[in-house]
């Protein structure tokens, strides 16, 4: 596996986190490096933990389990239910057995979810009165950039009466409990001093319309060329681009099949990793949605990875061998079929040699697998599907307006510098959307330490 080099803001929080019992939040503007920082973690904590996410992308994009995988919960609002019926014997081993249990994109977990977990721990750990059985938890988003998903009207008049917000921070654990919030502040993507204040200022709500203005001054030209990548509110925008551009290469497509079975499509559940049918052109923009996994280069740090989630390329060749050349930076790329796992935690015991001892360790067993060419059409994605992206140059087409908070600033902020900058419209101060309950709890959160804090 790759090596990660942090920064030294990274490192000591990452040095905080391993030297502490204490639960506690870890997020940070869009590009500051929350997700290299939670790959580090789990390449390199001496913790026993389980990691896991809301959704079975951000799951799989972590190499985790989904929350309700992980404790066996049903979906949907759990509340006074008992709890303990759901927790079967390897899901009472499992949670008794972590010292850390990992959340990312813990902003898309509500607040009974987050209580639901609590004490479903604290049964299978006995050790009810402790938040979390007593377990460290800790957590990775940026509550300005994606919400919880709202229920149905039952789930939401119960959130109302129950709840100040649906938002994980206003979980009733955190009454009893301390939550240390740390952000990190150092931003990799952008360089421009300017360009970042005025992207914090429309991640925060606080930008004023001489901040729009500027931006929409630089948005406001053509692109280039036609392949720059376009980020669009809705999917009908995105498809209609991909359809019409795959249309205007005239040679016929390519078919590609995933490879799963009945069972791996019912363990993965509602949302398959990758397309089931996927077809490409020569000539078509792709983007990569998959590490690359199967790197034979070695580099001073590990492997050398030939392209990341988010790499933007061109289809060359569509060997009838099977599998797709893609050029990337102009290097030709040979790209087969990746393997997504879907995994789940089990006890085992293992030989530790430095201690001559049996110990327990917690494992990720596969449980289902899915096969596919790890690619997608690009020549439009949606703002949502962008997330933890960068590109170096971008479309940006708001369409009749931002519908959710922070989906302006998450499109904006995957732009590396206002020279690669290209609006359809100009942003208007009604696009710019923050949750006040964001606002109340983010308020409160610290820096990264610069120091060790221990």
């Amino acid at each position: 596996m790759e090596q990660v080099t942090l920064s030294t803001e990274q490192q000591n929080l990452f040095d905080y986190i391993e030297g502490s019992e204490n639960n506690i939040f870890v997020t940070g503007r869009a590009g500051t490096g929350k997700s290299t920082l939670l790959s580090y973690l789990i390449d390199n904590t001496k913790k026993k933990f389980a990691v896991c996410a809301p959704t079975g992308v951000a799951a799989l994009n972590v190499g985790g389990v989904t929350i309700h995988s992980l404790f066996g919960f049903p979906f949907g609002i759990l509340g006074t239910e008992d709890i303990g019926r759901h927790l079967n014997r390897r899901t009472r081993e499992v949670l008794a057995a972590i010292d850390m249990l990992v959340i990312d994109e813990v902003s898309m977990v509500n607040a009974d979810l987050m209580d639901t977990m609590s004490r479903a721990m604290g049964i299978a750990r006995g050790r009810r009165k402790l938040p979390f059985g007593g377990a460290q938890v800790v957590m990775f988003g940026d509550p300005y950039q994606l919400a919880p998903v709202p229920g149905n009207n039952e789930e939401r008049a119960y959130m109302a009466e129950n709840y100040q917000s649906n938002w994980f921070f206003d979980a009733h654990v955190w009454r009893e409990d301390s939550l240390e919030r740390y952000e990190l502040s150092e931003i990799f993507r952008q360089h421009d001093e300017h360009f970042k204040t005025i992207l914090n200022a429309i991640r925060d709500g606080s930008c004023t319309q001489e901040m729009l203005d500027y931006i929409n001054q630089c948005g406001n030209r053509f692109p280039p060329h036609d392949d720059v990548i376009r980020l669009a509110t809705i999917n009908e925008s995105v498809n209609a681009v991909n359809r019409s551009r795959m249309a205007r290469i005239e040679t016929a497509p390519k078919r590609f099949d995933a490879v799963f079975s009945a069972a791996d499509e019912k363990a993965f559940g509602r949302t398959l990793p990758a397309e089931p049918v996927l077809e490409l052109k020569v000539g078509a923009q792709v983007m990569f949605i998959k590490n690359d996994d199967s790197s034979t280069k070695k580099g001073p740090t590990g492997p050398i990875k030939r392209w990341v989630n988010g790499t933007i390329g061109r289809v060359l060749e569509l060997p009838s061998s099977g599998g797709v050349v893609v050029d990337v930076d102009g290097e030709r790329l040979e790209v087969g079929r990746s393997t997504w796992e879907k995994v789940r935690y089990e006890i085992d015991e293992q030989f530790d040699e430095e201690s001559g001892r049996v110990k327990e360790v917690l494992i990720a067993v596969p449980l289902a697998e899915f096969q596919q060419i790890p690619l997608r059409l690009a020549w439009a994605v949606t703002v949502h599907k962008s997330q933890g992206q960068t590109y170096d140059e971008v479309v940006i087409d708001m369409g009749r307006g931002a519908f959710s908070p922070g989906q302006t600033y998450i499109a904006l902020s995957r732009v590396r510098s206002l020279e690669g900058l290209y609006l359809t419209r100009a942003i208007r101060m009604s696009d710019v959307m923050v949750d006040q309950d964001v606002l109340r709890f983010m308020g409160q959160v610290k820096p990264a330490p610069i120091e060790k804090l221990f």
